[in-house]
């Protein structure tokens, strides 16, 4: 797939191996009923092609969302994605009403904590047959991590 082909799409770049990280892209694919996003783990090449194309360094620590033409880290992210989900979901992008700032701190102390208190894997997910072609690194064929 060709660079061209990727950034066209609304994009979640995800820490594969975070088991928080799992249950909400689960989440987000439970509640996403038009298929509107694509996924990728941070630790394929995919992803890193796709971080150096936008110039983004690594950031494990967050969810990455590219839509549009730009991308969004931290709680600007989880809140642009809540936009285009199913059910109330849409209403909690209000939040950003709040600065940035003041939800990227519990963001990131929840990040922090992450894999203490959810844990995490020693392989990124391997996506159910019926979701395969959302997951950009499967459609590439990329499975080993990075």
């Amino acid at each position: 797939m060709a660079m061209e082909d990727y950034v066209s799409k609304p994009i979640i770049i995800f820490d594969g191996i975070c088991n928080l990280c799992n249950d909400f892209v689960n989440f987000v694919i439970d509640r996403d009923s038009k298929q509107y996003f694509y996924f990728v783990s941070q630790q394929s090449a995919v992803a890193q092609e796709i971080l150096q194309h936008w110039e983004i360094s690594a950031q494990p620590e967050t969810i990455i969302l590219i839509n549009r033409g730009r991308y969004y880290t931290h709680s600007t992210a989880v809140l642009k994605i809540f936009r285009h989900l199913n059910g109330f979901w849409p209403f909690l992008s209000y939040l950003s009403v709040f600065p940035a700032f003041a939800r990227d701190w519990i963001y990131r102390w929840i990040a922090r904590h992450r894999y203490q208190w959810f844990g995490k894997r020693n392989n990124c997910r391997l996506p159910t047959p019926d979701i395969k072609s959302r997951f950009l690194d499967e459609v590439a064929g990329d499975r080993e991590p990075v």
